[in-house]
């Protein structure tokens, strides 16, 4: 939903990927008017799929699991919506019986979901946070100004902490120290449209071990798409090796390694790097309250676990740090 600059509200959530969506339904659901800033062109974040022709891929979170029962039932919620179908329980000799969510029809499907009900602006980069006595000004870089009494900020740690150097917000040096600790793996995505199935068998996905590629999957056999489609994830080394270097290429080396699992030649295929693909470290708290008048909150998978449930649960910690201080 397209809105005009200038507003205000009573908590700013910038990020609609989990932890942002998470937090601005509960502060939404608790009363608050919630405005979410997102600098992509569609909610989810890592939350994401794209098509290539009649092909279509899930190209970063490749599933979700419930570990915790308030996860569970938001994975229930979007199961009777829709949303998500159960994929598989696990594979290989020693199958841990989780059972692993595939969006519906792909993974972006549950941030929309989820977003469903939430005022939204996308195509919105924030570039710096600035504090008065009671509000938070969020600029944009369209020089755009949104207000707010309280912030949420659930960006990689990296870019966030960015946002806030960039409106010179001054953290504490303990705290300034506990956030620059927290580091990303980089992740190398390839989507490759095949002419012919693949020799994958179902559920569709496997993790190699070893080598150049930590992830590789079937994204017909999975049930998202019309034609035989693949995605690979490389490894966190080959990524950094590779992540200045020719995306084309560094594909093409992927796709060379995952020969022995493709089974048919390829006819198209594009690269995507994430970054920010997973948290290196976790943080020991499940987000971080780095202001209280106004209140700022950091969230994200970074604090509450490297997986979609622990970015939903910070998300949710975040909230309620926000309402804590706010009673």
């Amino acid at each position: 939903m397209m809105q005009e600059s200038g507003q205000t509200a009573d908590v700013l959530v910038i990020g609609a990927g989990m932890a942002g969506l998470t937090a601005a339904a509960e502060l939404q659901r608790a009363g608050c008017r919630v405005l979410v800033l997102d600098k992509g062109r569609g909610v989810g974040g890592r939350l994401a799929s794209r098509r290539i022709g009649g092909a279509a891929f899930d190209h970063g979170a490749q599933f979700i699991t419930a570990r915790t029962s308030r996860f569970a039932a938001l994975v229930e919620d979007c199961r009777r919506a829709g949303a998500v179908e159960e994929w598989h329980r696990g594979v290989g000799d020693s199958p841990d019986r989780h059972v692993r969510w595939r969006g519906h029809p792909a993974m972006t499907s549950v941030a929309k979901h989820l977003a469903r009900a939430l005022e939204i602006i996308l195509d919105t980069r924030v570039v710096a946070l600035t504090a008065s006595r009671h509000r938070w000004s969020a600029k944009t870089e369209t020089g755009a100004v949104y207000s707010a009494g309280a912030v949420v900020l659930t960006p990689p740690v990296p870019q966030s902490l960015a946002i806030l150097k960039a409106g010179a917000v001054d953290l504490q040096p303990e705290t300034r120290a506990r956030l620059e600790g927290i580091e990303y793996e980089r992740c190398l995505a390839v989507m490759a449209v095949l002419a012919g199935p693949s020799r994958l068998r179902p559920p569709g996905g496997l993790a190699p071990g070893d080598g150049p590629i930590a992830w590789i999957a079937d994204n017909q056999v999975k049930g998202i798409s019309a034609e035989p489609a693949v995605t690979i994830h490389a490894t966190h080394a080959f990524s950094c090796e590779h992540w200045e270097r020719d995306r084309q290429e560094s594909g093409r080396r992927l796709l060379d390694a995952a020969t022995d699992w493709l089974g048919a030649d390829v006819q198209v295929f594009q690269v995507h790097g994430w970054l920010y693909s997973k948290p290196l470290q976790v943080d020991e708290h499940p987000c971080a309250m780095v202001g209280q008048v106004p209140p700022l909150v950091l969230a994200g998978d970074a604090f509450a676990g490297p997986r979609v449930e622990g970015a939903a649960l910070s998300g949710w910690a975040a909230a309620e740090a926000v309402l804590a201080v706010a009673s």
